[in-house]
């Protein structure tokens, strides 16, 4: 980079073929590889040359997934206006603009459409049916109890989680440019994560209320009075505001620099982060604290609950008496096991096994396959002991 303004490309080369090499640097650092030559193409661009990165990077995969970063390198260094610069002396980094570009599933360009329709059943199917549940637990007054009460709440945060992502996926799977906004990328993660870590903590108040009534039934309507549920609610919410709203604006108060592509649908915390030019490791430290604490914390509640509820049926005497009590938390535990599955697997996992396709495979599941099987999994078929 040092000798690159020696190089007058205008004169003597006004077309550069760069052959990128295979084997200098480890796969599963492809995405800093990426950023490396891109910053170089542009570089080697202000002298008014073309440039064109030949070869693959050093990914695994075969096909298209081999092709995409390459391809991508291309794009980015080629296409103008979708970074600018700050006005800096040459040795000061380069900013990031205004916009991020979202990557996501461009690297499936035969399958936008098709991707574009299956993402609308599945959002208009998850809108439909919670709302549903919302109205029907609404208007049916012998529906008003703790755990239809908790219920409703968690179909409207099913809501809120699923629309904070789907429609912008949607919109980027029809259009070239996918790009959004730093501000709209932080209100994107605001909502997401306030929305994530309150179902967290909703999902382990239902656990308790699960508890009380197969552990201790014949006090169930005392302990879990209205007011109990409103403030178990309440401090779920309180919570995942308080928390995520720290920690989001912490995120966005680091500067961004360098490339300007996520490799990922939406703005999810891990992505972003890796888009500061500055050093991370104690964010992702923190990042890493608070997920253990607020999202391992009610999980470990929840895992205590169903120890003393299992421990409970099965001392009770009857086959059918089993039966009934497992049936009045089956559902929850499925969307326990759904949500936490893949939400502890993506934040917790060792960054060694991440690749940029399975993160989003993984996203999929708690964005969108999970908000669609909460109608499906909860029915109003289920029988309460109280």
């Amino acid at each position: 980079m040092e000798r690159l303004p020696r190089l007058k490309t205008s004169d003597h080369y006004p077309f550069l073929l760069l052959h990128v090499g295979t084997n200098d640097t480890a796969k599963n650092d492809f995405e800093q590889i990426t950023a490396d030559y891109v910053a170089l193409g542009r570089r080697i661009k202000e002298f008014e040359a073309q440039v064109v990165f030949s070869s693959i990077l050093p990914v695994e995969g075969k096909g298209l997934g081999r092709d995409r970063p390459i391809v991508e390198v291309n794009v980015e260094v080629n296409i103008e206006g979708e970074m600018t610069y700050s006005e800096r002396e040459p040795d000061e980094n380069q900013t990031v603009s205004e916009v991020f570009i979202l990557v996501g599933f461009s690297y499936l360009t035969r399958l936008q459409i098709l991707l574009f329709l299956v993402f609308l059943v599945i959002y208009l199917v998850t809108l439909v049916g919670n709302l549903l549940i919302i109205l029907l637990i609404k208007l049916n007054p012998s529906l008003h109890t703790p755990m239809y009460f908790f219920l409703l709440n968690l179909s409207f945060l099913e809501i809120c989680y699923t629309s904070s992502v789907v429609p912008q996926l949607l919109a980027h799977l029809l259009v070239e440019q996918k790009t959004l906004s730093i501000a709209g990328c932080a209100a994107q993660m605001y909502i997401f994560t306030i929305m994530g870590l309150t179902e967290c903590c909703l999902l382990a108040a239902m656990a308790y209320d699960r508890y009380i009534a197969i552990c201790n039934p014949l006090h169930y309507r005392t302990i879990m009075s209205g007011q109990v549920c409103a403030q178990l609610v309440g401090a779920s919410w309180t919570i995942g505001i308080l928390v995520e709203v720290a920690q989001t604006t912490w995120i966005f108060s680091l500067p961004f620099c360098g490339s300007n592509r996520i490799h990922h649908f939406f703005c999810d915390i891990p992505p972003v982060i890796k888009r500061a030019c500055t050093d991370t490791s104690k964010n992702q430290i923190v990042v890493l604290a608070l997920s253990v604490l607020f999202i391992m914390s009610p999980f470990l509640l929840i895992i205590l609950s169903y120890i003393c509820i299992i421990s409970t049926i099965l001392k009770l005497p009857s086959v059918e008496g089993r039966r009934k009590a497992f049936s009045t938390c089956s559902s929850h535990l499925m969307v326990v096991t759904l949500f936490y599955g893949t939400a502890l697997f993506t934040y917790l996992r060792p960054k060694s096994i991440s690749t940029p396709e399975g993160d989003q495979l993984i996203s999929l599941m708690y964005t969108v396959v999970t908000p669609v099987l909460n109608p499906i999994i909860y029915t109003l078929r289920n029988k309460e002991r109280n």
